[in-house]
């Protein structure tokens, strides 16, 4: 079998394999279009798409919302069922990358269910330019980024040997890659959409998911070889251990620690917007910002922290033992209550004051919740890539999307409750929700721990298999 690790030599970008950099820049501008077609939905769809006569355009659209009224319950206002239709969307796609993962491992192989993964979102961001196609659209988008998204995860993964301590500074640079294109987005398809017309900035989006295609082919060269997918390979792949069904076990059961954990990070894309849109200050210079640059700050930030938080944690190695990943995403749990807390003290004030949220507490918030965010996603997504068994490395990282699928199922619920909760009472409940999953990592670090290090996951894949 082919290996699947590059040469431990190949440091050519920035100490890392050359593959890293056109995987983190495919990702960049995948992420682009992604974010780009994100940041404009819901303003889109309440602005405009489902209010008369657009909505009466959508193909099969009186069918879909008798589904989502059966499903989900939504109020009668234009925000509920926008929220909804968010809620969804979002969540599948963290949702199909479990069959994209099974379609690599079993099927076409990560290199070719990538690329038929960026076609397809290619296809859902165009399709976005008319009303007509709103559904279909969405369907191409949830298709594709389920092909695409854990496969390149796993590509990443895949660059490094097993006890290679690069690999969760390799998820954070490949979470920089990410948050240049979040940067980039608002501003370029964001502002087009706003200011000049919808469906420019979703054409925008298309454009980045082409070039991300482009990127991606370029570099494939340089990734380590696949093994060819038999069906000869299917019958030989390895047993799990026993130590590996606990690990899995483990990694199971803290995909809904995971989902309460990130609750407050992917509200922004929702109630947080169109809350924003109405209730912060967002006059600069006389003129109010488009609502989307809130996007465009929090990416600034979060780059800014994810390269501060990969040097502090070298410093810190120096002169102490580093955390490990149980460690970080607890550490990040509890500063992500602080985040979340500020908006609430925000509301709290203007709602006393009969005045508008100053935009200093929607940056103290993107500050926190991004110091947060380094210490959890992409170490989450390291944690997940190693400890996989080889053999289902992809159909794990597809698992690990679950809390994402979960995740945005509940902010679309959440995002109902704006108006009858009002602004402070609603981000006092994701304060409380974040506080109780920020508990529970630290009872996950005190007693399991152990179970997830490199050296017990080393030794479990040397027993005989169960």
């Amino acid at each position: 079998m082919a290996p699947t690790t590059v040469r431990d030599g190949d440091r050519a970008f920035f100490g890392h394999p050359k593959a890293l950099g056109y995987l983190a820049f495919t990702e960049a501008w995948e992420r682009f279009s992604y974010y780009g077609m994100q940041g404009l939905l819901v303003l889109y769809m309440t602005k405009s798409l489902l209010l008369a006569p657009h909505v009466d355009q959508i193909w099969g659209f009186e069918g879909f919302r008798a589904v989502i009224q059966l499903i989900y319950r939504p109020g009668p206002s234009t925000q509920d069922v926008a929220s909804t239709i968010f809620g969804m969307y979002t969540s599948l796609v963290y949702l199909t990358p479990i069959l994209g993962g099974l379609l690599a491992d079993r099927l076409l192989g990560k290199t070719r269910t990538i690329v038929l993964g960026a076609l397809l979102m290619a296809a859902g961001h165009f399709l976005m330019a008319f009303d007509q196609t709103f559904l279909l659209a969405l369907l191409c988008l949830v298709l594709g980024t389920g092909c695409f998204k854990g496969n390149i995860a796993g590509q990443v993964g895949s660059l490094y040997a097993e006890k290679d301590l690069r690999r969760a500074d390799a998820f954070q640079i490949f979470y920089l890659a990410i948050n240049a294109g979040v940067i980039a987005a608002p501003l370029v398809a964001g502002t087009l959409g706003e200011k000049v017309g919808w469906h420019y900035g979703f054409g925008a989006a298309g454009i980045g998911m082409l070039l991300a295609l482009v990127i991606y082919l370029w570099g494939r060269r340089h990734l380590p070889p696949e093994p060819i997918v038999r069906r000869a390979d299917r019958v030989e792949r390895p047993k799990l251990t026993a130590h590996d069904w606990r690990v899995v076990a483990l990694l199971v059961l803290l995909i809904p620690v995971l989902t309460a954990s990130v609750l407050c990070n992917q509200q922004i894309f929702n109630a947080y917007l169109v809350w924003a849109d109405t209730s912060v200050d967002l006059t600069l210079m006389g003129d109010k910002v488009p609502t989307t640059w809130l996007i465009s700050l929090d990416s600034i930030v979060s780059v800014s922290f994810l390269a501060i938080m990969v040097v502090f944690w070298r410093l810190w190695a120096t002169r102490f033992k580093e955390p490990d990943e149980i460690g970080k995403l607890t550490i990040g749990a509890f500063v992500s209550v602080t985040g979340v807390a500020s908006l609430a003290v925000g509301s709290m004030i203007a709602e006393a004051n009969g005045t508008q949220v100053s935009i200093w507490w929607c940056v103290l918030f993107h500050v926190l919740n991004s110091i947060a965010f380094a210490n959890m996603l992409p170490v989450s997504l390291a944690l997940y890539a190693r400890a996989a068994p080889a053999a289902i490395t992809s159909t794990i990282i597809g698992i690990y999307y679950l809390h994402l699928f979960a995740g945005n199922q509940t902010v679309g619920i959440l995002g109902t409750l704006l108006d009858d909760l009002g602004a402070s009472r609603f981000w006092l409940m994701h304060t409380a929700i974040a506080a109780g999953a920020a508990v529970v990592f630290l009872i996950v670090g005190r007693f399991f721990s152990p179970l997830l290090s490199p050296a017990a996951i080393g030794a479990g894949r040397e027993a005989p298999a169960a």
